[in-house]
C-alpha cells in the first residue's frame, strides 16, 4: 500500500468515528436535567403582557 491510500484510510475511519461518536452521544443523551433546572437560558427579557396581545 502506498502512502496516499493508508492516508485515505485513515481520515475514512475517522470520520465514520466522528459520525457514529455523535449518532451514540444524541441516542443515548440524558433526556431531562432533573429536578430544579436551570439549563442556562434567561427569560428574564421577556415581557409576557406584550406578547400576548
Amino acid at each position: 500500500m502506498n502512502i496516499q491510500a493508508i492516508l485515505i484510510l485513515i481520515i475514512f475511519a475517522a470520520a465514520v468515528f466522528y459520525i457514529c461518536r455523535l449518532m451514540y452521544r444524541n441516542l443515548f443523551a440524558k433526556k431531562s436535567c432533573g429536578d430544579n433546572c436551570k439549563c442556562g437560558v434567561d427569560f428574564s427579557g421577556i415581557d409576557l403582557d406584550k406578547t400576548n396581545k
